[in-house]
């Protein structure tokens, strides 16, 4: 090709030490085996089989001596048992899932769930109007006001009424969302894993509200044969158990802490991969994993009802193609008048980022 000079490429330079290179996929490896450091580093030993990832100059011990360096890790415990994570180390996996799910946020990408009006509000704006009675003195704009005084006298400063400018406030509304998580078996069944995308996308959530959304509140309920609260520190080490799914259990967790919260603005986010299979009927568990059992259907689409009727709207994340639980999921929906998304693994985090932030304004 004329005027084209072909030079052979040179990769590009990674100035990264060994430690930071290898702590993403250290990282990624906390994730899918819930927290246990011994498997991950197991795993990056089989990996370095097949693909290389230490030396004499830099074994797996160094690594695990630079993981406590950096406090990541904490001692191993004398009489068996993990070895811990840190806090640091919880963090800095949350902050990888809010990479990886919603992609690098800037630190001034700082959000509010914003009502469009003006006045006496709490949040300040860029906008400037004339000084009314009544007005706090904190929203007075000095300098502004200054200078209209000198520009109606400049040889004699003083300022008048007519002089004062405000800043102009938006009233801005909090959001309380429960994230709901299902842990039944079916998560990891047929050898497909579904729990660590949602975990994922739990754990992104949390920080993406922590980092933009100060004032929204976050609370997760993961729910099988029964449902409980788990703190934000609980995330990384969630495992699926032998469950089948009591969503009725996880509906009424959720809306009990939702009523705590006090605030106007309030939902349910749901991610699960199967259909309601389990209830408690007279202190008993009432399970029925065959096909869609309508007393079980019965059950849970009064919760959703009880929800509707609490202005509690529900978003389901359906991570499941199957037309007849789809068809459940519509009936659902139905009844709370809230929203569902079917949607495989892969579009999964888009869609909880895409919805949580269209359901940011007050009604």
């Amino acid at each position: 090709m004329i005027g084209t000079r072909f030079t052979k490429y040179i990769p590009p330079k990674d100035d990264r030490t060994p430690f930071e290179q290898l702590l993403p996929l250290f990282l990624e490896l906390l994730t899918h085996t819930s927290g246990d450091v011994e498997e991950a580093l197991d795993w990056m030993k089989e990996i370095d089989k097949e693909q290389p990832l230490f030396s004499k100059d830099y074994t797996l011990e160094d690594f695990k001596n630079d993981l406590r360096k950096h406090g990541l890790i904490g001692d191993p415990p004398r009489k068996g048992g993990r070895t811990p994570l840190t806090g640091k180390a919880e963090q800095l996996i949350r902050q990888r899932a809010l990479d990886q799910v919603f992609g690098k946020l800037k630190k001034s990408d700082r959000g509010t769930h914003g009502l469009r009006r003006v006045g006496e509000g709490d949040e300040l704006t860029s906008e400037r109007r004339s000084y009314r009675f009544g007005d706090r003195i904190e929203q007075v704009a000095m300098s502004d006001s200054i200078r209209n005084a000198q520009q109606r006298n400049v040889d004699d400063l003083q300022l008048s009424e007519g002089d004062l400018e405000v800043i102009e406030t938006e009233h801005q509304s909090a959001c309380a969302t429960v994230l709901m998580l299902d842990i039944s078996h079916s998560m990891i069944l047929y050898g497909e894993d579904r729990i660590t995308p949602a975990k994922k996308v739990a754990m992104a959530l949390a920080e993406l509200i922590k980092r933009r959304y100060p004032k929204d509140t976050l609370d997760f309920v993961v729910f099988g044969n029964d449902a409980w609260q788990v703190s934000l520190k609980d995330l990384p080490y969630l495992q699926v158990g032998p469950f089948h799914t009591n969503t009725v259990a996880g509906l009424e967790l959720s809306m009990d802490i939702l009523r705590r919260r006090k605030l106007k603005n309030r939902r349910i986010v749901m991610i699960t991969d199967g259909k309601p299979s389990c209830i408690k009927r007279d202190g008993e568990y009432y399970m029925n994993s065959m096909g869609l059992d309508e007393f079980i259907v019965a059950r849970t689409l009064d919760a959703a009802v009880r929800a509707r009727k609490a202005h509690i709207p529900i978003t389901t994340f359906m991570i499941a193609q199957d037309p007849y639980l789809q068809r459940f999921i519509e009936r659902f929906t139905e009844a709370n008048q809230g929203r569902a998304f079917y949607t495989g693994l892969q579009g999964l985090a888009d869609m909880v980022f895409r919805d949580h932030a269209s359901n940011r304004k007050a009604s």
